[in-house]
């Protein structure tokens, strides 16, 4: 393959780096394998990122970020809380071939070796939490959830999120459909409304 005279923009890194990923894992993916999805130079990875590490850290955030985008979107959406915080569950599941769930679980892993990768993926994390911490916030506020712990509430949501889902994805032992059923019935107890208030 020949090289690419161009340079090549930080951005399309990312997205190369984001692809190998997905389809080789973390720890299975070179700084060597991203250049060459590109026709780059391993060197020219290099003086955008600096590391490995950072490189991995940042295509995790830009995976996530997407996500992100479409969870303010999916929130603005909602028509009150009880709608933002179903929204939010819905989103949060693993759907369709879940590939952004795919880095995610592949990013844990990673974050237990990887100092740079725990800190990105924590920070994207807590704004999965908060945003549904405001969301449940909201709702007491207007009296449609009784809940004396929103911020509690989000967190255990989340938990009971991400457990099911390395569920779905990793051992394959539960549905999508059910991991939907039991997280509405959590979310339910937490909220202080009826299960199908969620559907």
């Amino acid at each position: 393959m020949a090289r690419r005279k161009v340079e090549v923009r930080r951005e399309e890194i990312l997205a190369a780096a984001e692809a190998e990923v997905t389809r080789r894992g973390f720890a299975r993916t070179r700084v060597a394998d991203v250049a060459d999805a590109l026709g780059v130079s391993t060197a020219l990875v290099f003086y955008h990122f600096g590391t490995k590490e950072a490189l991995f850290a940042a295509a995790l955030e830009h995976a996530v970020e997407r996500d992100l985008a479409r969870l303010d979107a999916t929130v603005a959406r909602a028509v009150d809380p009880v709608d933002g915080v179903r929204r939010i569950l819905a989103l949060y599941s693993p759907q369709g071939n879940a590939n952004g769930w795919t880095v995610w679980v592949d990013a844990w892993a990673e974050s237990l070796r990887e100092p740079e990768m725990r800190a990105m993926s924590r920070r994207l994390d807590v704004r999965w939490k908060d945003v549904l911490a405001d969301q449940i916030r909201a709702g007491v506020a207007e009296g449609l959830f009784r809940c004396a712990d929103p911020e509690g509430a989000a967190w255990r949501l989340s938990a009971l999120l991400d457990g099911l889902a390395v569920q779905v994805m990793v051992h394959r032992s539960l549905t999508k459909r059910q991991l939907a059923d039991w997280v509405r019935g959590a979310a339910a107890a937490e909220l202080g409304i009826p299960a199908e208030a969620l559907s």
